[in-house]
């Protein structure tokens, strides 16, 4: 099931004062930049943020899935969504610590 664009809207508004927030659908669901890095996914309707060692002790318990078949766990983010304050820090976090995107190859 692909995931409202309402919904991705409102996740980019959530945590907007985390940085330069966009978002990217990709195969029927989207994909959620923060400063040009990828810190998490949208499927199905549910946040699921990238795990990271500099964002773990922030987020404390919290469930684990892969967004989709195949793929790393994420943090799935449902009950705090809500909390603005509390995950536009989880996403600050979270970008600060992962490494730049790779430059594109030109073709």
């Amino acid at each position: 099931m692909a995931s409202d664009p309402e919904f991705v809207k409102f996740v980019c508004n959530q945590i907007g004062a985390a940085g330069e927030i966009a978002s990217r659908k990709m195969f029927g669901e989207y994909a959620v930049y923060c400063n040009g890095k990828v810190v998490a996914l949208v499927c199905d309707d549910c946040l699921f943020v990238k795990p990271t060692n500099a964002a773990r002790a922030f987020v404390g318990v919290v469930a684990e899935a892969a967004p989709y078949p195949g793929a790393k766990p994420h943090w799935v983010i449902e009950d705090r969504l809500d909390d603005r304050e509390w995950v536009t820090e989880l996403v600050r976090l979270t970008e600060r610590a992962l490494p730049a995107p790779r430059p594109r190859k030109m073709l």
